[in-house]
């Protein structure tokens, strides 16, 4: 009987203490990520962490409800004839770049962002989770001494 009490136990040990790390659950399917770069618009690096570079984008033509969003940085690129413009968005459908607007003068080149959500899918749910964006956008002359502004602001 003794025999029979310390195998039960024994085998409870081991069915209660081994885990293992890859079990899937409800909220988290058998080999998908979880956390930072999991499918969530922002490209990741091999260890799974946030790569840090923004998501190209271009502008996709008419949206529903079109609104100006302001940017984060406007970085010269080339031969100054092009602006690399950063901002923090949320993820498709429901933010889509518009368009870009630039008004140039001889003293600043004012860059005006627009969103909106994709008319394919209007009503699209999507999850709030921000996402850092980059266009590049034409300069008809370099920019030079220029001030660049956002339109949005």
């Amino acid at each position: 009987m003794r025999k029979l009490w310390l195998v039960a136990l024994l085998f409870l040990a081991v069915a209660c203490g081994g885990t293992s790390s890859t079990s899937a659950s409800p909220e988290q399917p058998d080999g998908s990520t979880s956390g930072a770069g999991a499918d969530h618009g922002t490209p990741a690096s091999p260890s799974g962490a946030p790569s840090g570079a923004p998501s190209p984008v271009t502008p996709a033509g008419p949206t529903v409800n079109p609104r100006k969003v302001p940017w984060e940085s406007a970085t010269p690129a080339g031969d100054g004839r092009s602006l690399d413009i950063v901002w923090w968005s949320g993820v498709e459908p429901c933010y889509v770049l518009d368009r870009v607007e630039v008004t140039e003068t001889a003293r600043e080149v004012t860059v005006t962002l627009y969103e909106g959500q994709d008319p394919r899918q209007p009503d699209a749910a999507c999850i709030e989770i921000a996402i850092e964006k980059t266009t590049t956008v034409w300069l008809k002359s370099p920019l030079d001494d220029r001030k660049v502004v956002d339109g949005a602001k």
